[in-house]
C-alpha cells in the first residue's frame, strides 16, 4: 500500500484503545511509556470494567463500548486494537471508514478472508492499517538475519517451540490454539529470515493426552518457499519442564555453515562466536507502536502493513487446513479460496466492490 493518510500535526498522537482486558493492561503500560503518545480513549464491550481501567491509568479519558464514537468524541488520531480476534474485523472496519488507521493486535483477523476484505477496507479508506507482528522488534531477530545472510542464506530454517502457558479464556477453547494463536509468530519470522514467499505445506497436529487445551495444542509443519528453501516447525503448548524461548530455537543451515539463535540471546554462527547487537529501540509492543506512531508522520510503509501481513495469515490457515485433511496445502489454493469467500461473505457495497476491482488475490502480488 502507498499514500495512505499521514499526520500533520507535531503534538503527541491521541490514541484510543480498543480492549481492556490483560493484553490491553499491557498496551495501556506501552503507551503510558511512549512521550509520542497519549491516551485520549478507551473502548470495552464491558462498560464499567472500561471505567475502571480508566480511572486506574488517569486522565482525561473518554470511555464507551463502540470505537468510532469514543474516538470521535475524543478527538483522536489513531486506534489501538486489542480485542479478541473475533473481534478485530468489525472494529477495525468501523475504525478506518470513519477515518482512523488502526494498529492492531495479531492476528489482524480469524481468517484470510476476512484479512483480505481489511485490506480492501485500508485501501478504500486510505488510512493505514498495520499489525503487531511483536517477534518482528528483537534486535536478536535482526541479528540472526544478518548471521543468515553470512553463510549465504537459508536453506533449512528449523524452529522447536514448547511452553505450558494456562491462559484460560478462548485459547483453551480454541481447536487450534497453537495454530491460529501462537503460531503466526514463528511463520511471519520465516517470511522475513528467509526473505521469500512460502508456496506449500504439509503440518499435523494433535492434542496431547495431557493437554489443558479442547483442540490441538501440538503441532509440525512443513514448508517449502519459493526458492526451495524449506522451513520446519515444531511446536508444544502443553509442554512443561525445559521450555524453550517464547520467541523459540531456531537453527539455519546454507551453503556457508549453520546459524543458531535460542530466541533470547545474541545468536551464533558455527564458530561459536556472537553476532554483534544493535539494541537500541524499544522491543516487542514497544517496538510496534513506536514504529506506527513513525510512519504516521513519515509515511513509510511499515513492516505490519496488512499487505505485507496477508501470507503469514495464509501460512496458519494453509497449515490448519493441512492438519485436518491430512495432506499437503498450497498457499495459492488458500488465498483462493479465501478471495471467493471475502467477495461472497462481504456486506458493505463499497468494499465488495475495492475487492472485485482486484480480479484476484494473486493482483495483491508482492504486496501480500
Amino acid at each position: 500500500m502507498s499514500g495512505f493518510r499521514t499526520l500533520t500535526t507535531d503534538r503527541t498522537v491521541r490514541l484510543v484503545q480498543v480492549g481492556a482486558g490483560a493484553m490491553g493492561r499491557a498496551w495501556l503500560e506501552a503507551i503510558a511509556e511512549h512521550a509520542g503518545a497519549e491516551l485520549v480513549g478507551l473502548v470495552d464491550i464491558d462498560l464499567a470494567h472500561a471505567e475502571r481501567v480508566a480511572a486506574d491509568v488517569g486522565g482525561d479519558v473518554v470511555v464507551g463500548t463502540d470505537v468510532v464514537e469514543v474516538a470521535t468524541r475524543a478527538g483522536a488520531d489513531a486506534v489501538i486494537d486489542v480485542t479478541v480476534p473475533q473481534a478485530h474485523h468489525a472494529v477495525n472496519t468501523a475504525a478506518l471508514l470513519a477515518g482512523f488507521p488502526v494498529l492492531c493486535e495479531k492476528p489482524i483477523a480469524p481468517s484470510v478472508a476476512e484479512t483480505l476484505s481489511l485490506v480492501a477496507a485500508a485501501e478504500l479508506s486510505g488510512e493505514l492499517l498495520m499489525t503487531s507482528q511483536s517477534r518482528r522488534y528483537y534486535p536478536e531477530l535482526a541479528a540472526f538475519r544478518t548471521a543468515i545472510d553470512g553463510i549465504g542464506g537459508a536453506g533449512l530454517l528449523s524452529v522447536e517451540f514448547f511452553k505450558a502457558p494456562r491462559f484460560g479464556g478462548f485459547r483453551d477453547a480454541m481447536a487450534h490454539p497453537l495454530l491460529i494463536d501462537m503460531a503466526i509468530h514463528a511463520f511471519d519470522v520465516a517470511r522475513y529470515l528467509i526473505d521469500s514467499e512460502p508456496v506449500r505445506v504439509d503440518c499435523r497436529s494433535w492434542n496431547p493426552a495431557w493437554s489443558w487445551y479442547a483442540g490441538d495444542a501440538a503441532a509440525s509443519a512443513t514448508f517449502e518457499f519459493a526458492g526451495g528453501e524449506r522451513f520446519v516447525y515444531t511446536g508444544s503448548w502443553c509442554s512443561p519442564g525445559l521450555e524453550t524461548s517464547w520467541n523459540g530455537s531456531w537453527r539455519a543451515s546454507g551453503p556457508g555453515g549453520t546459524a543458531l539463535w535460542d530466541g533470547d540471546n545474541a545468536p551464533t554462527t558455527a564458530d561459536g562466536e556472537a553476532v554483534a547487537l544493535d539494541a537500541d529501540g524499544p522491543r516487542e509492543i514497544r517496538g510496534a507502536l513506536a514504529e506506527f506512531l513513525e510512519v504516521l508522520r513519515t509515511g513509510r510503509v511499515p513492516s505490519g502493513e496488512v499487505h505485507a501481513n496477508v501470507r503469514s495469515l495464509a501460512m496458519v490457515e494453509a497449515a490448519v487446513r493441512s492438519a485436518e485433511e491430512r495432506v499437503e496445502v498450497g498457499l495459492d489454493r488458500v488465498l483462493d479460496d479465501a478471495y471467493a469467500r471475502a467477495l461472497a461473505d462481504e456486506t458493505r457495497e463499497d468494499v465488495r466492490a475495492r475487492l472485485q476491482s482486484w480480479g484476484s488475490a494473486a493482483a495483491l502480488g508482492g504486496r501480500a
